[in-house]
């Protein structure tokens, strides 16, 4: 049997210091951190191969959002059998939640290799 990963505390970080890191070299090297030199990002209409990629990828999305917008995680992650699940929310500091989703990670040597986002439909 592996070694138990800390789910919640590898997917808490990557939502609060790459999706919630607006600073570009904080955050690539938060990236470094957690996922692996080859891991991908898989967003709904892109994906993002490699630290450079994904840092990158994150660049783009966060510039789409208003400055004040923070992530958020809505409850722990779970995870098992190196596949981790978080629901996440955001929007403005004390407001309401713009938009919700779910990560979902696979883990190798206990670092992300790959990361899906799930949006949820508006209005939800």
């Amino acid at each position: 049997m592996s070694t138990s990963l800390d789910y919640d505390r590898l997917m808490q970080a990557n939502l609060a210091r790459v999706f919630g890191e607006r600073d570009a070299s904080r955050r690539l090297k938060a990236i470094a951190q957690l996922y692996a030199p080859d891991a991908t990002l898989y967003e709904p209409d892109a994906a993002a191969k490699g630290h450079a990629a994904i840092n990158q990828a994150v660049e783009a999305l966060l510039s789409h959002l208003p400055p004040d917008f923070t992530f958020s995680a809505k409850g722990p992650a779970v995870g098992h059998h190196n596949f981790g699940r978080l629901q996440w929310q955001s929007g403005p500091p004390n407001g309401p939640a713009a938009v919700t989703g779910t990560d979902v990670a696979h883990f190798e040597s206990g670092r992300i290799q790959s990361l899906y986002v799930f949006l949820d439909p508006s209005g939800t």
